[in-house]
């Protein structure tokens, strides 16, 4: 079971909530407490997540989880609501790196993800995410505006104690100018392929860099473990080692490359799909004089 499941499985499914993302994570600059010595707080590894309620309305929470070193459980630390999450800067908005920050009221978090494609991964599945959650949040605030505008009398009558339904439109315009929509979260300094609307390309392949950055880890880590049994069979691990690695790459690139030339196909059939409409407008202006 990976790391993410794991988290999925013990801390987020009991509470009756799905995890959409969690990205391994280290801060920038090291909180130090003048009153404690060095390394008091021992070793841990912290993971940020975004998850989202079953129940609706459905709520999108970012929360900060920590596994401390020798145990195998993992500790919720501190959880905010999106509506809390002010800006997310991507630091780079020209090349991967594996820095970002998360803007929070009253508070800056400045992270370094475990790498550069599990930080790109991270964003963009929070901005998707960010974007249904708002878009969402829109058509409910529609809706009940069409409910109070349908469930407002419309009997007519001469007595003075029967309601008009001016009065209930006025005040259902008073309420939606007193409305104020939350501020949505904002992204600065993302590469555009983070943000873009067709990304799912994108997506691909990023959960494919980071399955095999993930595995490579894994190997090494499982390598550096082993004892040693001689030089053969150091050889042997680093020939297995290496012909992993480069079986993902082949099966990445092969992906990839799948990936482009359907974006071709795609962009083909649309240019003939416009030449076909051209041609039938056409065809309507010469027979309807």
């Amino acid at each position: 079971m990976s790391i993410q499941s794991a988290i999925n499985k013990e801390l987020f499914t009991p509470r009756d909530e799905r995890m959409l993302v969690a990205v391994e994570v280290s801060r920038r600059k090291r909180k130090r407490m003048s009153f404690l010595p060095t390394g008091a707080g021992g070793d841990y590894a912290t993971f940020i997540c975004v998850s989202v309620t079953n129940t609706r309305p459905h709520q999108l929470l970012i929360t900060k989880v920590k596994q401390f070193g020798g145990s195998s459980s993992f500790t919720k630390r501190t959880q905010w609501t999106v509506e809390k999450l002010r800006q997310v800067n991507g630091i780079n908005p020209n090349k991967d790196c594996p820095e970002f920050d998360l803007v929070f009221d009253g508070a800056v978090d400045q992270w370094v993800a475990s790498s550069s494609a599990e930080k790109c991964l991270f964003i963009q599945i929070l901005y998707h995410a960010c974007k249904t959650y708002w878009e969402g949040k829109g058509g409910s605030l529609g809706k009940v505006g069409r409910q109070r505008s349908q469930s407002a009398p419309l009997e007519v009558g001469a007595g003075p104690s029967v309601p008009s339904p001016v009065p209930a439109s006025r005040t259902l315009q008073s309420r939606r100018k007193s409305y104020v929509p939350p501020r949505q979260t904002e992204f600065i300094n993302c590469q555009p392929k983070l943000t873009a609307e067709a990304c799912t390309m994108n997506l691909v392949l990023f959960r494919c860099k980071v399955f095999m950055i993930r595995m490579k880890n894994r190997m090494v880590a499982s390598k550096s473990r082993s004892p040693a049994r001689g030089q053969q069979g150091e050889r042997v691990t680093g020939s297995t080692l290496g012909n992993v690695v480069h079986r993902m790459n082949v099966a990445l690139g092969e992906r990839g490359d799948k990936l482009s030339h359907a974006e071709d196909k795609t962009v083909e059939l649309m240019h003939k799909t416009h030449q076909f409409a051209d041609t039938a407008h056409k065809l309507a202006l010469k027979y309807s004089k």
